[in-house]
């Protein structure tokens, strides 16, 4: 036997080739130009998606909201269950390294033609171990240890994609509080000029069309003001859920003198396979497939058991001693298949196909992710480079309004020319306040495109 089982040893040992002892070599290379040619990328290690959240969101109100979400959010919580499920699988998997025991008491009590039962007894602790030659153990070892990886992998996904929606809806709920009070500024102004127009109309000076279309506008205003809280009320909702909380109000500062991150080091691309998790987890989907296909190989040979029982009976053989002896069995099998290589066969084929299927999604998924920090990084430029436009603009049509404003007193001018500055000045106020938003939102959408969200 000992002859057997070293003979099959060195016979596993040529059968490396064959793939059921390689083991996964993690990607160390990405598609040239993942972040697109218009980014230019540094030769740094220096990344903004390696800062703690904390260091990017100093507002102490969004870091106590933050801080509730990664307490209290569900979809978070069901991705720490899924790590502890994992955690289990993998100590299922070392376990099957060492030999299984169990308890197998047996007794029996029989009786011939009426005569005194006689009543037999074994009370025997077997044993199996597996000699895991041709890697099946091996393999589902490292597959279970590819998902615990993947499954952490996917709880800091989640928490990613968790801080930066809180930061988003955040800052979605200042910008429309921004809105909220520059409308009511203009609410309050368009009411002064309605007044206004309608005292010129009294003393001859404007016509009832005039402040005809001036209430008309006033009453516009006031429905966009209308409009705006009911968004504020959906935005706080979508918070509430965020945070696994009912609907309620929520406490929050400004947009004037929000802070940022403005060195926005996006690092090498390279850096995505250690510090983006989902570009991780889809890795480790295509490792788990790997070990799943070397697991389809070892199906084709054999397997090879040691087993045994050792314990106390009183049947020994035709007789029946008591007090009862110590007895002990070994036995050694190896099972080879034999009819079932077409089964094996098409196994193996669909672990092949599983694997190239997570290849491909593993590719997928670094091409999103390059595209990702190229749309959130321009994002940012682009609304950066229109702040300026739009200070320059709304000094212009202030001096546009104050300018047509004299005139229309003066009878040089029309009404329709103040009505129309107004409305200018209100709806570049207004975009003034959505690309200051759109700006806050690129530096989000880029900490998180780059991995970012860790504690």
């Amino acid at each position: 036997m000992k002859k057997q089982i070293i003979t099959l040893t060195v016979a596993a040992l040529t059968l490396s080739s064959c793939g059921i002892y390689t083991k996964y070599k993690p990607a160390t290379e990405v598609p040239e130009n993942l972040y697109g040619e218009e980014v230019a990328v540094a030769d740094t290690l220096d990344n903004m998606g390696s800062l703690g959240w904390r260091e990017v969101f100093t507002d102490p109100h969004l870091r106590a909201l933050i801080e509730q979400g990664l307490q209290n959010n569900t979809d978070l919580q069901s991705a720490q269950w899924r790590v502890k499920e994992a955690e289990a699988t993998m100590l299922s998997a070392k376990l099957a390294y060492l030999p299984s025991f169990a308890l197998a008491p047996q007794g029996t009590a029989s009786s011939f033609d009426k005569a005194k039962a006689t009543q037999t007894y074994t009370l025997p602790v077997t044993a199996s171990w597996e000699i895991d030659i041709f890697g099946r153990v091996r393999n589902a070892k490292r597959q279970a240890k590819a998902l615990l990886e993947q499954s952490r992998d996917y709880k800091q996904a989640v928490q990613t994609q968790l801080v930066s929606g809180i930061a988003n809806t955040y800052y979605t709920l200042l910008m429309l509080d921004a809105q909220l009070e520059i409308s009511e500024q203009s609410r309050q102004s368009w009411q002064e000029t309605v007044e206004a127009t309608r005292a010129l109309m009294d003393a001859g000076l404007a016509n009832e069309a005039a402040v005809s279309q001036m209430e008309a506008t006033y009453y516009s205003i006031c429905t966009s003001i209308l409009d705006l809280k009911e968004q504020i009320n959906q935005v706080e909702n979508s918070l509430s859920l965020l945070l696994a909380e009912t609907p309620h109000a929520m406490q929050r500062g400004s947009l004037e003198g929000q802070a940022l991150p403005t060195h926005l080091a996006t690092g090498v691309p390279v850096q995505m396979l250690a510090n983006r998790p989902d570009v991780r987890s889809a890795e480790r989907s295509l490792e788990s497939a790997f070990y799943a296909t070397n697991q389809a190989r070892s199906a084709f040979y054999p397997s090879i058991v040691l087993s045994g029982s050792a314990g106390w009976t009183n049947s020994a053989g035709s007789m029946i001693v008591n007090p009862g002896k110590f007895i002990a069995t070994a036995v050694a099998s190896l099972t080879q298949p034999l009819f079932n290589k077409g089964a094996n066969i098409a196994q193996l084929k669909i672990a092949k196909a599983r694997q190239e299927e997570a290849k491909l999604g593993f590719q997928q998924t670094l091409l999103n992710a390059g595209a990702e920090v190229n749309e959130a990084l321009v994002q940012y430029q682009t609304a950066q480079a229109k702040s300026g436009y739009y200070e320059k603009q709304i000094l212009s049509l202030n001096k546009a309004l104050e300018s047509t404003s004299l005139l229309m007193q003066h009878g040089n001018t029309t009404y329709l020319e103040v009505l129309t500055a107004q409305q200018t000045l209100l709806s570049a106020q207004l975009t003034q306040v959505a690309n200051r938003f759109t700006e806050i939102q690129g530096v989000i959408n880029l900490y998180q495109a780059l991995g970012g969200g860790q504690n």
